[in-house]
């Protein structure tokens, strides 16, 4: 028996398709192009990532088979083939664009600087060879823990062209979540820096480094410092190095290591729901090409672009879409240290105003804080370089896809809204924004060779409009391969959630979503965050976005609490804009907003008013969290990626 799906509730009918003069110059021009690429990849999806793959990147040796799948989930791509990720970013980038910027990097306070792809690739091969001299080899674990400098891709690219595995963590992470990632990956030696800016202050990070090490329980050897804010900091005898004592000698040539289409390329840690994070394992050539790829044309990468991605390179986004993705094109990549903040909340479109960015790729949660800080800030400054924008993240609410759209766009620029995970390795669901019509709220169609479904818990496809789970039927290049050193919880975690028919796998992402009459996914939100009113299975997402469409509402978080009557009730949790203030007419009023958005069955029970929601590092909110504070029960769980727990500590306390 078919279990219950989630129902959506949510209307949403604005349509925009790209104006004639974007089409004509896009990588894909229609959307009768898309269709042939998608019916093409979906006839015959080896073929396809068999011809990508030869016709955009340089092998070493070519592949004996394209797809190895005969023990599902784990899956091997371009089996045998030989490949370098560092040098598909760079060395085959310097006959035609040595001296085009590679890297544009702009540090909080105002220092910039720029690196073409020779002098990048010059620094990469330095650090190479720093990196061997110190002992490492090929499969040896390196952690790096930096702030957004240029040194965090150095040290990346340097790592994937003698073919250690690296191990990003965010430069925000605790001491203790720094260490129980060190100590999972085995990682031989830490690249950090005496500390980084953000938002006017120093982000110590080689203390935190120092402190995760006091224990003894890593095999860490050696730790290289870059020297950022200069401020004193403790270095250990024979362990820590000055990256720029180290660099000073170090030959500038080092050839790209041949690596095993199958090699690991990185672990990268996602906080688990239940304690111990998740290594995600991310392998070569597949993730090479599936970085490119959606690079190239979700973006409609051209030569003169200037391409801002705001991600940290602690996250998938900025291994994906700041390192890998832009540099394997030959493009120009902006890495911005800062963040918004009170002696500048304006300083993002500083950036774009000074550099000329023309595509800019943020997450919805910076766009909520950007509309909250006010016009006036992007009204100020010349964004007239723009030409494409990009959401991330979580799904966007429709109002502040439309103030994006109006605001920082000038009403001239498509929006490619994108739907993907860690575990995914790149963009699955988006426009082409040269190709398709895109609808406030919605991430649109599957990327060509992903055959992406809404599908019940017995795997059937669910109809159209109704709720369900989101999935995909066949693998990809860019998939993750497991879990590190857990191949059991890769498995339970992401493929048996909806049991295997007939030998067929069914990726499942966590995700509830809906499909339009039009074929056009709508992301519904974490399906552990769907709330159960009087047997209705309800989104968060779609109730969150009524909330934001009330001009009073900056930011809105919904989960469940147990009720006796209806199993559970809605509490909403909400930050206002600067001008209201909390008040029970102003609950009373968001409350009559929902019902008449979206009907009485969504109406919440509760409004508590927040000045701030907790959130993790990369800007999602943190339901779960949310979720026993509503219950008044404990918090439980891995806690690691919060960003402010004092934000957690307000709200229980007003709650208590």
């Amino acid at each position: 028996m078919s279990q219950p799906t989630i129902e959506s509730i949510l209307q949403e009918d604005r349509l925009f398709p790209p104006t004639a003069e974007f089409s004509q110059l896009a990588r894909i021009k229609s959307l009768e192009e898309y269709q042939t690429l998608y019916d093409r990849a979906k006839a015959d999806p080896l073929k396809f990532w068999s011809e990508l793959a030869e016709q955009e990147l340089h092998w070493f040796q070519h592949w004996d088979t394209v797809l190895d799948w005969n023990n599902p989930p784990f899956a091997k791509w371009f089996v045998n083939g030989k490949i370098n990720l560092s040098y598909n970013c760079l060395d085959r980038h310097l006959e035609t664009r040595a001296n085009k910027p590679a890297i544009v990097w702009e540090g909080e306070p105002g220092d910039s600087k720029t690196l073409t792809y020779a002098e990048l690739h010059q620094e990469v091969c330095k650090f190479a060879n720093v990196l061997k001299s110190l002992g490492v080899k090929k499969g040896d674990g390196v952690g790096i823990y930096m702030p957004m400098v240029p040194e965090a891709a150095i040290a990346m690219l340097a790592c994937a062209r003698i073919g250690a595995p690296h191990s990003v963590v965010f430069g925000g992470f605790s001491a203790e979540a720094l260490r129980d990632r060190l100590v999972n990956a085995e990682v031989k030696v830490v690249v950090t820096a005496d500390g980084g800016w953000r938002k006017d202050a120093i982000v110590p990070l080689k203390p935190q480094v120092d402190k995760a090490l006091a224990e003894g329980t890593t095999v860490v050897e050696k730790v290289v410092v870059v020297k950022r804010t200069g401020q004193d900091v403790s270095m250990v005898s024979d362990r820590d190095l000055w990256w720029h004592d180290l660099e000073k000698d170090a030959s500038t040539d080092c050839p790209a290591e041949p690596m095993d289409s199958e090699d690991m390329l990185f672990i990268l840690y996602t906080s688990g729901s239940t304690g111990k994070p998740k290594g995600v394992v991310h392998t070569t050539g597949g993730y090479n090409l599936y970085a490119h790829i959606t690079t190239q044309w979700i973006f409609d990468l051209q030569e003169n672009d200037v391409y801002w991605c705001t991600a940290d390179v602690g996250w998938i986004t900025g291994h994906s879409y700041v390192v890998y993705g832009p540099l394997s094109n030959g493009a120009t990549t902006v890495m911005y240290e800062g963040a918004p903040r009170a002696s500048n909340p304006g300083c993002f479109w500083d950036v774009i105003e000074k550099h000329k960015v023309s595509v800019f790729y943020t997450a919805p949660t910076a766009i909520r804080a950007f509309i909250k800080m006010g016009d006036e800030h992007p009204n100020s400054r010349d964004l007239s370089s723009l030409r494409l924008l990009g959401t991330v993240g979580e799904p966007i609410n429709p109002e502040a896809w439309m103030w994006y759209k109006s605001v920082i766009g000038g009403d001239r620029c498509p929006i490619v809204d994108t739907w993907w995970q860690t575990e995914t390795g790149g963009i699955m669901i988006t426009p082409l924004p040269g190709a398709i019509a895109t609808k406030p709220g919605s991430a649109t169609l599957p990327f060509p060779g992903i055959l992406a479904d809404v599908v019940d818990l017995d795997g059937n496809s669910v109809p159209t409009n109704e709720g369900g789970y989101l999935a995909v039927r066949h693998p990809w290049p860019g998939m993750m391969r497991t879990v590190y050193k857990d191949p059991d919880r890769f498995r339970k975690t992401y493929w048996e959630h909806i049991p295997p028919k007939d030998g067929n796998y069914i990726y499942f992402a966590g995700d509830g979503a809906r499909r339009d009459a039009d074929g056009y996914f709508w992301v519904m939100g974490r399906v552990d965050d769907v709330i159960n009113v009087a047997g209705h299975r309800l989104g968060t997402m779609e109730v969150e976005s009524a909330l934001v469409s009330h001009p009073a509402v900056a930011e809105a978080a919904v989960v469940g609490k147990p009720d006796e009557i209806k199993g559970q009730d809605i509490v909403a949790f909400v930050t206002l804009e600067g001008t209201h203030q909390p008040s029970e007419d102003l609950a009373k009023e968001l409350k009559k907003h929902v019902v008449s958005e979206i009907g009485a069955i969504a109406r919440p029970g509760e409004i508590r008013f927040a000045d701030a929601l907790p959130k993790t590092r990369s800007g999602k909110i943190m339901r779960r969290l949310l979720r026993d504070l509503a219950a008044g029960v404990e918090i439980s769980g891995d806690t690691s990626t919060l960003e402010d727990r004092s934000v957690l500590e307000k709200l229980r306390t007003e709650g208590s």
